[in-house]
């Protein structure tokens, strides 16, 4: 007797969650490969110095061209978010181009 593979025709979407009180978490340490959307290569979460915080003051609209009190401050901050489209990117959650 052989077996076809069964095919599931549910109209919800699966649940990640357990629902149990202590939350769920992906992966049980920052060298554990996630990815998303099937076809991703899992990595390992991602670290460097991009991912620092900015320390900025409030956008400014006089002084400078930059619109920040240097020309450094706006670079960082373009540094960052370079750095958080690229972990976008890497863990498929967006696509990162046309």
């Amino acid at each position: 007797m052989s077996s076809s593979p069964q095919v599931i025709t549910e109209s919800l979407p699966r649940q990640l969650s357990d629902q149990g009180p202590a939350g769920t978490l992906w992966g049980a340490s920052t060298t554990d490969l996630i990815g998303a959307y099937g076809s991703a290569t899992p990595i390992a979460q991602r670290s460097g110095s991009a991912q620092a915080a900015v320390t900025t003051t409030a956008p400014i609209s006089t002084g400078t061209i930059w619109g920040f009190a240097s020309s450094a401050q706006a670079a960082a901050i373009i540094t960052l978010a370079n750095e958080l489209r690229a972990a976008l990117v890497a863990l498929n959650l967006i696509k990162g181009g046309a």
